[in-house]
């Protein structure tokens, strides 16, 4: 489904609500990334900070898979995928043109793709090789740096990759380099990749990451919202 196109939430037809109700994770990097472009759109959103382990009915009711993050958009329209949610806020505000002209957004979609389905599997075998019933994590790792040796060489040719400034492409791939970073640090930060770890550390050094990493209290029914992203000076 194309962004804004999800399903109906059973919010009752032609009913409104006032915020767009974000269902999101702290860690995880695909909330992150929905997160970074409603900040930077200056969306604001009713957060609902989910417990993985002890996921609200509400989430269920919307989605069934019950994976964030999950947007409610005020229409009552469902949006369960991470990159749907930024092309929504994206294409409803972009201050600081993330979007991509024309065959650009083809070139950074492929990338995006390229992280989402050749990255991040290696890099789950790489933090939980356990579960994968592998001895170790080497050979993942491995794997996993051949895609960040390409993103530290794109980085040699560019500031960010999305191009002189930071943009989709950076925001929807920056929060899985972190995870993997993160997962052995000392080995990361050993590699020859100085345009990588600079555009990394950059990104944790940020503003706007401190702004979505906010620590909120799991929600629960009958709570007050919690508002987020109502600054617009971002």
């Amino acid at each position: 489904m194309g962004p804004g196109q999800g399903a109906r939430a059973g919010l009752g037809w032609g009913i409104q609500i006032s915020h767009p109700i974000l269902y999101s994770f702290r860690r995880c990097p695909y909330a992150m990334r929905a997160r970074l472009a409603l900040a930077v759109s200056g969306q604001p959103c009713e957060l609902r900070e989910v417990v993985l382990s002890h996921k609200p009915a509400a989430l269920q009711q919307v989605s069934a898979k019950a994976t964030v993050p999950v947007l409610i958009d005020p229409y009552g329209h469902v949006l369960k995928e991470s990159l749907d949610i930024m092309l929504w806020a994206l294409q409803r505000r972009d201050p600081l043109n993330w979007l991509p002209a024309d065959d650009g957004l083809t070139d950074a979609m492929g990338l995006i793709r390229r992280c989402d389905h050749e990255f991040k599997p290696q890099l789950d075998r790489t933090k939980y090789p356990n579960r994968f019933d592998l001895a170790d994590a080497s050979e993942p790792r491995d794997k996993a740096g051949a895609f960040l040796a390409d993103l530290n060489q794109r980085l040699t040719e560019a500031a960010c990759l999305s191009g002189a400034h930071w943009g989709l492409t950076d925001a929807a791939i920056a929060p899985f380099v972190r995870q993997f970073a993160h997962t052995d640090s000392v080995w990361f930060a050993s590699q020859a990749w100085p345009r990588l770890q600079a555009w990394l550390a950059s990104f944790e050094g940020s503003a706007l990451f401190q702004l979505v990493m906010v620590k909120y209290p799991p929600w629960q029914v009958g709570q007050a919202q919690t508002l987020i992203f109502t600054d617009p000076a971002l």
